[in-house]
């Protein structure tokens, strides 16, 4: 399980679509340099070291000195290797907690659109020489059973984090191997069914009867 995020500092912190970019990359990575994130996002080498600087300043990355060639090396990793676990009711309760939430959830349902645009994309639009899938199965499942679920899922996904960092595309690792891996993002969601809506089946009926 991930690290609680009580704090609504840090909440907006990660609702920043660049910073949440720079912790999934160390996240999926391990350690990077502030120009290793920059070369992976495709953004300037600055502005990586600023956002690297504002996260460190809410405790959400840290340098790690074992991964620096030199003492003017600086290497950075996230704080927690186990992530975040935002729950926005909890954090909404606090001052000023409700907007920061709405910000949050907005950022993080863009993102989740970004996501779904780019699986779902024609093969004509999508980037060559990658995998992508999708999956959308129906479970019976108690609530309790739906949390078991959860976490063994996370158990399973903790466990090709740790293989992705140990493997090549860590500091030091062959250029060349480096290019052969990406960060990949696998998007999940475990929510009950949602009821139909009268005006969705009214629809389908339409068109049925057509």
């Amino acid at each position: 399980m991930g690290t609680p995020v009580d704090d609504v500092r840090v909440l907006r912190a990660i609702a920043h679509p660049v910073r949440n970019q720079i912790l999934g990359e160390l996240d999926a990575v391990g350690s990077l340099r502030a120009a290793d994130i920059a070369a992976r996002l495709g953004i300037p080498a600055n502005q990586a070291s600023f956002h690297l600087r504002q996260l460190a300043k809410y405790g959400l990355v840290e340098e790690d000195p074992d991964a620096a060639r030199d003492r003017r090396d600086r290497v950075w990793r996230v704080v927690d290797s186990g992530g975040l676990e935002v729950d926005t009711g909890r954090v909404g309760a606090a001052p000023g907690g409700a907007a920061a939430a709405r910000v949050y959830l907005g950022a993080a349902a863009t993102e989740a659109h970004r996501l779904v645009d780019l699986c779902y994309a024609p093969p004509s639009a999508a980037p060559q020489g990658i995998h992508r899938s999708s999956s959308d199965d129906r479970l019976l499942l108690s609530s309790q059973e739906a949390r078991e679920l959860r976490e063994e899922l996370t158990a399973l996904v903790d466990r090709w984090r740790e293989r992705g960092r140990s493997g090549p595309s860590g500091p030091g690792g062959p250029s060349d191997e480096r290019d052969e891996r990406r960060t990949y993002i696998l998007h999940s969601m475990l929510v009950p069914r949602p009821p139909v809506e009268a005006a969705e089946a009214a629809e389908t009926a339409e068109t049925d009867d057509a």
